[in-house]
C-alpha cells in the first residue's frame, strides 16, 4: 500500500503524487457508516505528473481529457466498508486506468477483400438454395 503506485513494469507514480481525501460513505452499513471515513478519493494531477515520459503523458492527456478536471484525474471508491479496502480498490482503478490511457494505439485496419474462391463458393451456394425453393413449388 505505501510507496509508489505501480502502473506498468516501467511506470511508476510515486506516493508524493497522489492525493487522498476520506469521506463517510453513504448506503449499508449499520452504525458504522456514520462514524466512519470509509469513503476514498484519489486525485492524481496527471498535468503536472513527472512520472511519466512527455509521449505518454500527451498521449495520457488526449485520452482522458474527458475526465480530467484541470488536469486532475480522480477516482471514487466507496464499493467496502474499510478504508484500507477503499484505497487498494482506487489504487487499482486508478493504474488500470492509466495503463490504458499509455497503452500505443491499435494497429489500423488493413482492408481486404473476398478470395476469388470464396465468392465462387458462395454464389454456388446461393444457386443451389435458389434451385431447391424453385423445385418446392407447384408447377
Amino acid at each position: 500500500m505505501p510507496g509508489p503506485l505501480q502502473v506498468s513494469g516501467s511506470i511508476s507514480i510515486p506516493e508524493t503524487e497522489l492525493r487522498w481525501r476520506f469521506s463517510r460513505s453513504s448506503g449499508p452499513g449499520g452504525q458504522g457508516v456514520n462514524t466512519t471515513d470509509s469513503r476514498v478519493e484519489l486525485g492524481f494531477d496527471l498535468a503536472a505528473t513527472e512520472a511519466l515520459p512527455p509521449l505518454l503523458k500527451t498521449r495520457a492527456l488526449e485520452r482522458l481529457a474527458s475526465r480530467l478536471v484541470e488536469g486532475v484525474v480522480t477516482i471514487a471508491a466507496s464499493e467496502f466498508r474499510s478504508q484500507l479496502r477503499n484505497r487498494e480498490a482506487a489504487e487499482m482503478r486508478l493504474a488500470q486506468l492509466l495503463r490504458e490511457a499509455v497503452a500505443p494505439p491499435p494497429k489500423k485496419r488493413r482492408p481486404t477483400k473476398p478470395s476469388k474462391g470464396a465468392v465462387e463458393r458462395r454464389i454456388t451456394a446461393k444457386k443451389q438454395r435458389s434451385d431447391l425453393k424453385r423445385l418446392r413449388r407447384s408447377p
